[in-house]
């Protein structure tokens, strides 16, 4: 049914418990993980210095996804770890095109607060952009406390758009 997932992974606990997520069903499906970093080169100012930042980005995102594949092979789950910089939902859109992805796992909760507040979350603009199925998976109960108060009366989206 699918071959290949994308999970995409800012490091955070939410991105752990949808690599959680894919995993299982890698493995019940027999498909490859995917896990993508995307650096945000909007989010660095054209200033002296933004060169070597957005390389400390990219190092810090192979290392993210690096770690990922690490734990899909301990799992026995054929993965690969790429980075990518651009617009976060503009990248992973494009790479589930660019990589004929199947299926999206991503986490509710990113690293981002005050974007999300204004433009949205990442995770929405892909649910609502992607054109394969999304699975959205909640960050642990702690992160999302901490995250994201809001969230109690339980307005966030859990699955491909449900509410």
């Amino acid at each position: 049914m699918y071959e290949t997932i994308l999970v995409p992974t800012d490091g955070s606990a939410g991105a752990s418990a949808a690599l959680d997520e894919a995993i299982e069903l890698a493995g019940q499906f027999d498909a490859t993980v995917h896990s993508l970093n995307v650096v945000d080169v909007g989010a660095v100012q054209p200033e002296a210095g933004a060169v070597d930042l957005v390389e400390s980005f990219e190092r810090m995102g192979e290392q993210t996804t690096d770690a990922a594949v690490t734990r899909a092979a301990d799992a026995g789950v054929a993965a690969e770890g790429h980075v990518a910089t651009g617009t976060a939902h503009r990248a992973i859109v494009e790479y589930v095109a660019d990589h004929d992805i199947d299926f999206v796992v991503m986490g509710t909760h990113g690293r981002t607060g005050l974007e999300r507040y204004l433009l949205g979350s990442v995770t929405e603009k892909v649910v609502r952009t992607a054109d394969v199925p999304v699975l959205t998976v909640r960050a642990p109960a702690d992160e999302a406390d901490a995250t994201d108060e809001s969230d109690a009366d339980g307005g966030e989206t859990d699955a491909a758009g449900a509410e």
